[in-house]
């Protein structure tokens, strides 16, 4: 046998979540709710945001982006997942294999770029109100989400790149619901030192880097809120931060558990464990973090439901 037939490998197998037909049943049942769940909210907070003329702020500018890198993050990894509890051959193609790696790790990446710009703009809100329109100007905006979108998508391809070019010798059993990029790395029939320093590297540039950031944004932001007088000026300032505060514990913490130390990192079961979290339960809680506590957001859906009751007496009249 030859070195390419050594080292190609044209498909891999995901071994999923489990094996048992009852279980991966029951999984399909709860995450296609999930999922839909998932994409529902998500869809739906971005197109409020776009009906709705006073949500049309850098904060809503922000979270529509969220909204749409967890929507397609879930859509990377979820409808595979969904045909492979009921298949029997759970295979994926050696390229679709790269793609859900490259589109995956990028979207997290985007994310947690973006909820550091987030933590910007809440910084500016609280700590200088009076220049915040000034500050937060739509090019600005416009710049901050970009360099999110090129950071992620960049880290994703380097990271891509390496990790298929390592030889595989025929290793094609992917202990993980997904392509996911240390699941991968373990395939490999060679040392991974250099890949696992290349991982280590780009965690800290695109999750610790952001994530001292947002720290030391909430940091000014809780000095700047300890200092009002009144206790409804501290009420008012918490609850601006109060939902992007929440995404960015749930978002962080899993991560930095993950992917900063890869040599000693979960067992394979709380890593497939932590996917599912990040591939679902974030993407759909997400939505409701921001709808719940948003007095913006829940006035103008009932704004919107408002007008669409309004509508459908009109109809039916």
């Amino acid at each position: 046998m030859g070195a390419d037939n050594q080292t190609w490998v044209r498909e891999f197998i995901l071994l999923g979540l489990s094996s048992d037909w009852d279980t991966q049943v029951t999984l399909f049942v709860l995450f296609s709710v999930a999922y839909l769940l998932t994409v529902l909210g998500n869809v739906l907070i971005v197109l409020l945001i776009r009906l709705d003329r006073r949500l049309h702020t850098p904060m809503y500018f922000f979270l529509t982006n969220l909204s749409l890198v967890d929507v397609s993050y879930a859509t990377t990894i979820v409808p595979q997942m969904l045909v492979h509890f009921l298949a029997e051959h759970k295979g994926i193609p050696y390229m679709s294999c790269a793609a859900q790696l490259f589109f995956s790790l990028g979207l997290g990446g985007i994310e947690f770029v973006l909820l550091a710009v987030m933590a910007y703009d809440r910084y500016v809100a609280v700590c200088d109100p009076l220049r915040y329109s000034v500050i937060m100007h739509r090019g600005l905006c416009a710049r901050l989400a970009i360099t999110s979108w090129v950071s992620g998508s960049v880290n994703s391809l380097v990271q891509t790149t390496i990790t298929f070019q390592l030889p595989m010798c025929m290793n094609k059993y992917v202990d993980h619901i997904s392509c996911e990029l240390l699941a991968v790395v373990r395939l490999a029939c060679v040392d991974t030192s250099s890949n696992e320093v290349a991982i280590m590297v780009s965690s800290i540039v695109l999750l610790m880097t952001p994530f001292c950031l947002v720290l030391l944004s909430y940091i000014r932001i809780i000095s700047t809120i300890l200092k009002i007088q009144s206790t409804e000026g501290r009420q008012k300032a918490f609850h601006t931060c109060a939902s992007h505060l929440t995404v960015v514990v749930l978002c962080y913490g899993m991560a930095i558990f993950t992917y900063i130390q890869p040599n000693s990192s979960p067992s394979v079961l709380q890593e497939k464990l932590i996917s599912v979290f990040y591939a679902l339960l974030t993407p759909m809680l997400n939505p409701m973090i921001y709808s719940l506590r948003n007095k913006e957001v829940k006035a103008a859906w009932q704004k919107l439901l408002g007008q669409l009751s309004g509508l459908t007496l009109k109809l039916v009249a």
